[in-house]
């Protein structure tokens, strides 16, 4: 039985008897992870995690409008939290709790439980793939495979009165392989993940994925370095959604508004920022999303928050301590990592909706420029909407056919300017999956947007 399972929310109600506002997070976590390169064995992880978070909020005079204090211990205790939380509240804590609602729960539903699957038949997989892509990728030069699997189960009690309970279970799967000819270098990376059990595999055929990335990179030792320069840019369905993320998307999270981290945005709510035909969805109730949940980190149900709409900037992405500070309600974006952190505004599933334009039509429409159908690693400066961000897979087009394949390429820009140069939003929607990492905690996301033409784009790579 989980400690979790047993905990009975009306024993930490005295806890919560804040002045103010009391909130405790409660976590028991479970995952493993297997790490297999050269075509060995390099890493068998597991191990398991339970704790509990306590956050008292006063309002005060500071930058956030907030003072808040925030404390963990490694138990499940109400007694080990009461001291926890004398500590941190003192007086404050005064004896009167409102009573706690029934616990809502909410449980993903999973066909495979991870851990039913032996981890023999785990590290066959990876010993399988590499076997496979080895025998028929002789240019290869590096394979790394890994596999990982978690399951967390969580309680959001606070002075409030809510209590919630929700348990998530995740898989993934990564390929990253090398590939070398006559001294140059070139790389391919495939992923999947989702909140899924291991059915997530059987329905993603690992090898077929591997292929792939291995195919990318030895296709790319043939290919010649991209033309540097500014160009009409159209990005794939395929290529996924890192440009909105990193582009676009921390600039929305609240946070980074109000500390004027993200000037571009600040003052913006109701104002145009992107053409009149694209809108910009956060959606954390999508099925099986690698970002999705029930509830939030602070408890807050989850819902689709269209942060553009018909190009008009309509919200922030909330936690409940930035939704104070503008007199709104949280809009469920408050994410932590883990029971050791404070929950801050996150991203979950951030996408570009599709629009009316035929894809093959776009790619028909473009004269001279680059066709970019798998991205990279990117990052941005919030502060400038300065991005860069690496292509795995792109194409030459002129007069709207591929003419060849080209390598080391990145794209430029400013995050503001090119998503208001917009002119074509293409019908279909592609997915990314990855971490994202802000202030030192990471969270599980995907990123999608449909096929899309950016008229004007610099593109690093070769100067003639």
């Amino acid at each position: 039985m989980s400690k979790l399972s047993a905990v009975k929310p009306e024993d930490w109600a005295p806890v919560l008897a804040f002045e103010e506002y009391a909130e405790a997070y409660l976590e028991e976590s479970w995952g493993a992870s297997l790490h297999f390169e050269d075509s060995r064995t390099e890493e068998i992880a597991s191990g398991a995690d339970v704790g509990a978070g306590l956050r008292y909020l006063r309002r005060s005079e500071g930058p956030s409008g907030f003072e808040t204090r925030h404390g963990s211990l490694n138990a499940i205790d109400p007694a080990a939290a009461m001291a926890l939380a004398r500590r941190l509240a003192g007086s404050s804590l005064n004896g009167r709790s409102k009573g706690l609602s029934a616990l809502t729960r909410c449980a993903q539903p999973v066909t495979i439980r991870p851990e039913d699957i032996g981890l023999e038949r785990k590290i066959e997989l990876l010993v399988s793939v590499d076997r496979a892509l080895r025998e028929e990728f002789p240019l290869l030069r590096q394979v790394s495979l890994t596999y990982a699997e978690r399951r967390k189960a969580f309680m959001v009690l606070n002075s409030e009165g809510h209590a919630r309970y929700e348990e998530r279970v995740a898989t993934l799967f990564v390929a990253d392989v090398t590939a070398e000819r006559d001294g140059i270098l070139q790389t391919g990376h495939e992923v999947v993940g989702g909140a899924k059990g291991f059915e997530l595999l059987l329905e993603h055929d690992p090898l077929r994925l591997a292929r792939g990335a291995a195919a990318r990179a030895v296709a790319k030792l043939s290919a010649p370095p991209a033309k540097a320069g500014e160009m009409p840019v159209v990005l794939a369905a395929s290529a996924g959604g890192t440009f909105v993320h990193e582009a676009i998307g921390h600039s929305l999270e609240a946070d980074h508004v109000q500390e004027g981290t993200s000037p571009a945005y600040v003052g913006k709510v109701g104002q145009v920022v992107a053409p009149e035909n694209l809108s910009i969805v956060d959606d954390p109730t999508l099925p099986f999303a690698r970002g999705s949940f029930a509830f939030d980190d602070e408890g807050t149900l989850a819902r689709p928050t269209a942060v553009v709409k018909d190009g008009v900037l309509r919200e922030y992405l909330y936690d409940r301590i930035t939704a104070a500070k503008d007199g709104k309600a949280p809009n469920g974006h408050g994410r932590r990592e883990s029971y050791r952190h404070r929950p801050i505004p996150r991203m979950s599933n951030l996408y570009i909706a599709p629009g009316k334009d035929d894809p093959a039509r776009i790619l028909s429409e473009l004269d001279r420029g680059l066709l970019v159908t798998r991205m990279g690693g990117g990052q941005v400066n919030t502060a400038t909407g300065e991005f860069v961000f690496e292509v795995d897979e792109g194409f030459w087009v002129e007069g709207g056919v591929i003419k060849h394949q080209v390598r080391d390429a990145n794209l430029l820009g400013i995050g503001p300017e090119t998503l208001k140069s917009i002119d074509r939003l293409g019908w279909d929607i592609g997915w990314g999956i990855g971490t994202c990492g802000k202030d030192g905690q990471g969270v599980p996301v995907s990123d999608g947007q449909p096929t899309l033409r950016i008229p004007r784009m610099l593109v690093g790579g070769r100067h003639d």
